[in-house]
This record gives structure tokens, sequence and C-alpha cells, in this order.
């Protein structure tokens, strides 16, 4: 799994240095909900039991291997 400079410095964040990347990995290859923005990035969201269900949104480059943001989304709605 690839990660853009972007990501590395979020992931240095405080509230985000907690996201494991095995659970990045669980998002990308098994999506709940799967979206290509117009701009050719996915957005990809899924449910992590470990977070009390929270939903982890990550953001892949119009590659799709390369990870640009990864959030836990309050608004999701699945």
């Amino acid at each position: 799994m690839k990660f853009t400079r972007y990501f590395e410095a979020m992931r240095a964040r405080p509230d985000r240095s907690f996201i494991r990347v095995e659970w990045i990995e669980r998002v990308v290859s098994h999506p709940a909900k799967r979206l290509v923005q117009h701009d050719g990035r996915i957005r990809c969201w899924a449910e992590i039991a470990e977070m009390d269900g929270r939903y982890l949104r990550v953001i892949l480059l119009p590659d799709g291997l390369t990870v640009h943001n990864a959030f836990f989304d309050r608004s999701f709605k699945p």
C-alpha cells in the first residue's frame, strides 16, 4: 500500500494517528460503499467494529492504490 505525503502529514495528527493500516486495507478491499469523484479520486467507506462501528472513509488517488486520506466520517449513513 502506498501513501501520499499529505496522508503521512495527516496521520501525524493526534486525532488520526491511531488509524491502523489494517483498517485502511480492510476498507479498500471490502468497502460498504465506493464512489468515484469527478476528479477521479475514489472514496471508500467501511465499518470498523473495533471503533464501536464507526465508519472509516479512505480516499484513494485515481490509480486505486495510493491512499491520500483516511478519517472517521461522522456524517456517513450506510
